[in-house]
Order: C-alpha cells, then structure tokens, then sequence
C-alpha cells in the first residue's frame, strides 16, 4: 500500500465540487456517500478492485461517466478518488478507533444534529458489491452492531422501525453508534477478507495434449513440448 498524502483541503473542495457539477451525471454520489461507499469496500468481506467500484460512483448501473474536460482532468478526478479511498484504507490498518465517518450535520432547533443518511447509503452501495459475501456477519455475534447502518442506510425498512430514523435525535445516535461499531465491524472481517478474483487472460489458445505441436515439429504435443511440462 502506498502512503500518499491525505487529501489537502483543496483537493477535497475539488472533488466535491466536481462531484457537485453540471458535468458529473445527475446520480453521482456526493463526498458523504462516496465515503460511505469506499468504506464499505475497504473493511467489507472481499477486495474489490477499482475497475469494478469506480464506475459505480457515477450511477448505481455503473454506464454513466462524467463530460471530462479533457484526458489531464479525468486522470485527476480519479487519482483524487483513489487517494480519498487510499486515506481509509490506511486509517484501518493504522488506527481503526480514530476513524471518522464523513457525516453532515444541521440544525434541529438550538441543536446541532448529525445527518448519517447519505453516508450510511453509500455504505449499502458498497455491501451491495457483493451482497451474499456480507451474509455472515449478520448471524455473528457482532450482527447487532451492524442494524444502525441497515436502518439508515437500506432502500426499505419495516414501518414499525421507522420512529428510530424519523426522529432526528435518535438518527443523530445511530450515527454515533455506527462510528462507534465500525472497529468492531473492520475486525470481523479481517481474518475472513478475501482476496480479489483475478481472471487470467490466455494470450495464446490452449494447446490439447492430442493436438498437433504448435512448434511445427508434426509431432502431438504430448510427445513433444507438451511432455516437457507434463
């Protein structure tokens, strides 16, 4: 893993904006889900590579794309993602207890609120990468922990749970116990993380062992370059 530097406070007013932009398609995540979402895939049951997830930040069919001004500012936007997503990874493998959802906050009379929404719906864009990987930890001694970002973060929940998100002071604590969980949740699937499926492109057919040498000796592999490997 490389230690780049965090984003600078430019770099992320950049992204955001551009995240923000005419030019970014309407369904683009904002920074709060986009950190939602990379966070999910960093601690998640399996590595996921970008070619994969970052299509995904542009619309939930992954077939949208921004209007780049040009190649130098496409290369940036993404090199900005991979950075955003690289300074996750990191805090998790440094200092998991220190990391720190990326939530919007408001005014709900005289108190200042946390609005855990849009992270927490990003984070279920990430789970759904790869939704039965996730099945296990909801049957974990740890599956409580995970019911705070179901609550806010699913499409649908059950009308009887609705009173715990439409309240916002109850919202603002599920946010707080989702901050709180997120160690716990990093640690269950440490050990279990698999690593990334890589598909082996063969340059060249496979020979069979019955075909003719592709060496040109006329002999059938198998009594020629093929028994040297067998």
């Amino acid at each position: 893993m490389h230690l780049e530097q965090p984003l600078s406070e430019k770099e992320f007013d950049d992204l955001d904006q551009f995240l923000l932009s005419d030019r970014s398609p309407e369904d683009a995540m904002t920074m709060d889900t986009l950190h939602g979402y990379l966070t999910a895939i960093a601690i998640g049951p399996e590595t996921i590579m970008p070619a994969e997830w970052l299509p995904r930040i542009w619309g939930e069919d992954g077939k949208q794309a921004p209007k780049w001004k040009n190649p130098k500012e496409e290369e940036r936007i993404i090199n900005l993602i991979m950075r955003f997503m690289n300074e996750v990874l990191i805090t998790f493998e440094v200092a998991p207890k220190e990391f720190e959802p990326l939530y919007c906050e408001h005014q709900v009379g005289n108190d200042t609120l946390i609005d855990a929404e849009a992270w927490c719906w990003g984070f279920w864009e990430g789970m759904e990468l790869r939704p039965n990987s996730w099945d296990p930890i909801w049957e974990s001694e740890v599956g409580e922990l995970m019911r705070p970002l179901y609550l806010l973060g699913a499409d649908e929940i059950e009308e009887a749970e609705l009173p715990e998100v439409e309240d916002p002071k109850k919202a603002h604590q599920l946010a707080l116990d989702i901050e709180a969980n997120l160690p716990a949740i990093h640690r269950y699937w440490l050990p279990l993380r698999k690593p990334a499926v890589e598909t082996v492109v063969r340059e060249e057919p496979k020979v069979g062992r019955n075909d003719d040498c592709p060496c040109g000796s006329g002999k059938k592999f198998k009594k020629c370059c093929g028994a040297e490997t067998s």
